[in-house]
């Protein structure tokens, strides 16, 4: 199954000529994850030929135009072009009264249902879950109410090893194998042990996205040995005082982050719109954390199982 991660914008406030407002799409088999959605949003899904009409989840950091100016355009698209399954919004008190008078005073009556579920950004805490995933909300510092969001994938079936299996199992009996239970007799014997007819399942992923904030050390226990560590960088470590003064990082502080938290792979966002070139912020981060990249438009970052 797919864990990919596709850049839709990383620019900070002021968009610029090649850089759009954040965006993110995390896709989970046939399953898309909207995240922010800044400006210009349902254009550069259209230009990354991304289906809108599959995401089922769009989650919002926290209330500056740039994570989520593009949501009314692209909830009304999906309403012109026929959409009927439930869309799911995941965001900080005030996103529905927001676009609830947005729809009131357009006279725009939605075909399908618009489902709000209110963070409290202060807190870690579980947000979403399905068969495959869960969705924890991540406690960030910033001039209003805002929280990153970690995605992990839920333990996976162990494969049956059908040379090994003896006869005769009932489906429910492979159904426990496959899940590390064993078969046993109503005297708790074991008449067939899981780890001898199953093999090692599939690791699972994750993916945590860590919206505009201050450098806040505390929340390393929430992101530890993450697959893929987003992190804002805004400016570079030379404006470390007008970061925190902004209540933004810089590439360092994230590549700080990323080290302590022991992340497999640190990119970085929301950049400045000061910088033309990118590169002295990969290479500040790189000279504390050498696995970063630059999470700019139309990068596709992959994690394999």
């Amino acid at each position: 199954m797919d864990f990919e991660l596709k850049i839709l914008g990383s620019s900070s406030a002021t968009p610029s000529a090649n850089r759009h407002h954040t965006a993110q799409v995390l896709s989970i088999g046939n399953q898309h994850h909207l995240i922010d959605c800044g400006e210009g949003t349902q254009m550069q899904l259209m230009l990354y030929k991304i289906k809108h009409q599959r995401i089922s989840n769009i989650y919002i950091s926290h209330l500056h135009g740039d994570h989520y100016f593009g949501l009314a355009g692209l909830i009304s698209t999906m309403h012109l072009q026929g959409r009927h399954a439930p869309l799911h919004l995941f965001g900080p008190p005030g996103l529905s009264e927001i676009l609830s008078l947005q729809l009131k005073y357009s006279g725009t009556n939605l075909n399908y249902p618009l489902v709000f579920h209110e963070l409290d950004t202060t807190c870690h805490k579980k947000i979403f879950e399905d068969k495959q995933l869960t969705v924890h909300s991540i406690p960030m510092e910033h001039r209003v109410p805002c929280c990153g969001f970690l995605f992990r994938e839920k333990l996976k079936p162990r494969p049956l090893l059908k040379d090994k299996l003896p006869p005769n199992l009932t489906p429910p009996q492979l159904v426990r194998l496959k899940w590390a239970e064993d078969i046993k007799d109503e005297q708790g014997n074991v008449l067939v042990s899981y780890s001898d007819v199953t093999g090692e399942p599939k690791r699972s992923r994750s993916y945590a996205y860590c919206a505009d904030s201050r450098y806040k050390p505390d929340i390393i226990p929430i992101v530890q040995h993450v697959d893929l560590l987003y992190h804002e960088a805004t400016f570079l470590d030379d404006l470390r005082d007008r970061a925190a003064y902004t209540f933004h990082s810089t590439a360092s502080q994230a590549a700080e982050i990323a080290v302590q938290a022991k992340a497999k792979k640190l990119l970085l966002g929301h950049f400045s719109v000061r910088y033309k070139d990118l590169n002295p912020l990969l290479e500040e981060a790189k000279q504390i954390f050498s696995n970063a990249d630059l999470a700019v438009e139309g990068s596709t970052f992959i994690v394999e199982e």
